[in-house]
């Protein structure tokens, strides 16, 4: 269930309240359903009981005006209504023996001093609805909904699919959480480290559909890459010990702060090559360079791969021109890369780094190597980079033909319409970033 605040005048109580209510939903309403998780032990009897204190907080802001602190508010209210559930309900019995007897003396957390604080009740949700036990697109929706604060409508046009896709998988993983009985707890040892790498993808999953749409109209939601930025440098905040969360917060600020220059007026992709850097965002490069020098600080030997993928994205951001761009050390990395994570995708950026560096011929070999690669197979970066490679060697003709194939493979249409351009025009300037 979700907030339907009643249609009210502009200029009414009713709406003030409303409209607090929908910006203290998505500020407030992640800490609010961590914080009642750790009473209830079940996110989505969390959530409901969340839900429940929006509601209230409609009908009682509307009559006496929204309170000074209404993430406290909403807090307490749903705590409230947490004890309350567990007293009534004897299938709660067993929790309540759990928690003690002085449950009533928990104290709720402190107030964040800074809206980016979060309190450790938070990081417990993010590892639970991270689960492993979930599949990549239960955990990627259950956090969006829980933690992102997004409306089940919102996750569905994000991901292109029908809301009650979304909302039966929702339902599923609360379910599963539910039946597996999974802790809300952040795990320690080796099951820590095999969940915070199930957390980093999602948070990076959810930022890569946010900055490069697989389908759709738009290439760019920019809602998806805010909300996984946020994410990101919740979690730095929350584990500053682990270098692979600051890595990935350094790759997110620096894959961010092009954002403007991606995309023309009109919304058609604008390639690295032809990129007004002046637009690029040098506040988030700063933040991404300081999140990178936290995770080499970090690190107790070899970077990991997120923080890898920073250092060439920061390669990226310290190039003020195209014609600086350090392709050497770019290749170098993305060879250290395919070590530490080695995948077809990863060998298809080293080629288009080499190809920089030593020319388009020992690109095009190691492209050409690739082919074969199942997971590649319908992958239209393929086509697309080895007809940029055979446009830079002169072979139009050919470059033609692999442009037509990657826009016949390509599910976004802004990026099937450049490669359509492209392949009007092979010689036309075109390698992507």
């Amino acid at each position: 269930m979700e907030p339907q605040p009643t249609p009210a005048r502009p200029d009414s109580p009713d709406c003030a309240a409303a409209h607090a209510i929908e910006t203290v939903f998505r500020l407030e309403s992640p800490r609010v359903v961590a914080g009642v998780a750790r009473i209830v032990r079940d996110v989505g009897i969390a959530e409901e009981l969340t839900q429940d204190a929006l509601v209230a907080a409609l009908e009682r802001w509307s009559r006496d005006g929204v309170p000074d602190n209404p993430g406290a508010w909403l807090m307490a209210t749903a705590r409230h209504r947490a004890v309350d559930l567990i007293r009534r309900r004897e299938t709660y019995a067993r929790k309540l023996a759990e928690i003690g007897r002085d449950l009533e003396t928990i104290a709720p957390p402190e107030e964040p001093a800074d809206p980016e604080d979060i309190d450790d009740d938070l990081l417990r949700l993010v590892f639970t609805t991270c689960h492993p036990v979930l599949s990549p697109q239960a955990r990627t929706a259950l956090t969006l909904r829980l933690v992102g604060g997004l409306s089940t409508a919102e996750i569905a046009r994000a991901y292109l699919v029908p809301e009650p896709t979304v909302a039966q998988r929702i339902v599923r993983a609360k379910r599963t959480l539910a039946t597996r009985n999974v802790a809300f707890e952040v795990p320690y040892g080796p099951d820590r480290e095999a969940r915070l790498g199930s957390v980093l993808d999602v948070i990076y999953l959810i930022f890569n559909e946010g900055y490069a749409a697989t389908a759709g109209d738009d290439l760019l939601r920019p809602g998806l890459v805010e909300d996984a930025l946020r994410l990101a440098r919740v979690l730095s905040a929350l584990m500053p010990k682990e270098p692979e969360v600051h890595g990935l917060t350094a790759l997110l600020e620096f894959q961010a702060s092009r954002t403007a220059a991606r995309t023309a007026s009109d919304g058609t992709p604008v390639l690295l090559e032809r990129q007004n850097r002046r637009r690029w965002n040098r506040r988030l490069i700063a933040r991404g360079i300081r999140a990178l020098d936290r995770a080499g600080a970090t690190a107790p030997g070899a970077p990991g791969p997120y923080a890898l993928q920073a250092a060439i994205a920061a390669c990226h951001a310290h190039a003020y021109r195209y014609e600086d761009t350090d392709w050497r050390t770019i290749a170098t990395l993305y060879g250290l890369l395919a070590v530490a994570a080695p995948s077809p995708v990863v060998e298809l950026n080293r080629a288009v780094a080499v190809a920089m560096a030593d020319g388009p011929a020992e690109g095009l070999r190691l492209v050409d190597a690739l082919a074969a690669e199942p997971v590649l197979r319908d992958y239209h970066l393929l086509p697309s980079v080895r007809g940029d490679l055979l446009a830079r060697l002169g072979r139009v003709a050919e470059a033609r033909e692999e442009f037509v194939r990657a826009a016949g493979l390509a599910r976004n249409e802004q990026e099937r319409e450049l490669l359509l351009r492209r392949a009007a025009d092979p010689s036309s300037p075109g390698r992507s970033s």
